[in-house]
């Protein structure tokens, strides 16, 4: 593991990635239009290689295996054993998936064994991006690709601001991230993608905005919004979650805010992503 992606490591190999694994019907739900828009960029082919960065329970690394064929495969890389473990108890019956957990920013890759290094939201993370996407590369075939989607800037994003700013009104507001902080939001800035991509020894780096929409219940109703959310959205790193108290004024003042977005079971907010991609020369 890298010690400098240390904080991150700790929340996903720990409570974090056992809360997602345990809401992967709720995320896979959610990031469906993510999905469809990366599985459009990526364009995947039968017979390719590919890496799945940050694979988590495997949704992506599955629809990429899919694309791909018998012919094919897929290597999924991820930090957290428990998702992970849902990944494996996942993966569909003869499907050319394999599941590895370790850091991508030290992992001894094949080298230029892959045609594709793909990711779902899952490279804004590395405390020393430069040095995991310069590793990353090493795997990748000459003139392979790059494909990855990230979130654009907060201000954008109602789906985690209109949480967060009811979360706000009752917890402390955290300090503002630095412009080269790892979290969510660390690839808002393309100049900053294409810098460290760049510096990274990738060509051809291009960023495409995509708006879509994200339904903060999974299909389960307001309820479900507010107990996503309290779990593992937007508001879920806002409390302790010992503070029972406070999650029932924190869970109050989330369906008061997420009630004007309900219609029927579900809870749509907006949501900006890049679709990133780039060549290895």
């Amino acid at each position: 593991m890298n010690q400098g992606n240390t904080p991150d490591i700790a929340y996903w190999t720990g409570p974090g990635g056992d809360q997602w694994a345990r809401h992967n019907d709720f995320t896979e739900h959610m990031f469906a239009p993510v999905t469809s828009a990366l599985l459009e960029a990526v364009d995947a082919k039968p017979g390719e290689r590919i890496v799945d960065i940050g694979c988590g329970c495997g949704g992506l690394a599955f629809a990429l295996a899919k694309r791909a064929g018998p012919t094919g495969s897929v290597l999924g890389i991820d930090v957290s054993a428990a998702m992970l473990g849902l990944a494996r108890r996942l993966t569909p019956p003869g499907a050319k998936v394999e599941f590895i957990e370790a850091d991508a920013t030290r992992h001894e890759f094949a080298r230029g064994a892959f045609d594709l290094l793909a990711s779902r939201h899952g490279v804004m993370f590395f405390a020393d991006p430069a040095r995991a996407f310069a590793n990353l590369r090493t795997a990748l075939k000459p003139g392979g690709r790059l494909v990855f989607s990230c979130f654009r800037g907060t201000r954008d994003n109602p789906w985690t601001n209109v949480p967060l700013e009811a979360a706000y009104a009752l917890v402390p507001r955290p300090p503002k991230p630095g412009p080269d902080d790892p979290g969510a939001f660390a690839f808002a800035e393309p100049a900053r993608v294409e810098r460290i991509l760049g510096g990274a020894g990738f060509t051809q780096v291009k960023l495409t905005p995509h708006d879509v929409t994200f339904d903060l219940a999974g299909g389960g109703g307001l309820e479900a919004a507010v107990e996503n959310m309290l779990e593992i959205g937007s508001a879920s790193r806002s409390y302790d979650r010992s503070d029972k108290a406070m999650r029932a004024k924190l869970a109050q003042a989330l369906r008061a805010a997420l009630a004007p977005y309900a219609k029927g079971k579900s809870v749509t907010l907006g949501a900006a992503i890049w679709i990133v991609t780039a060549k290895n020369p």
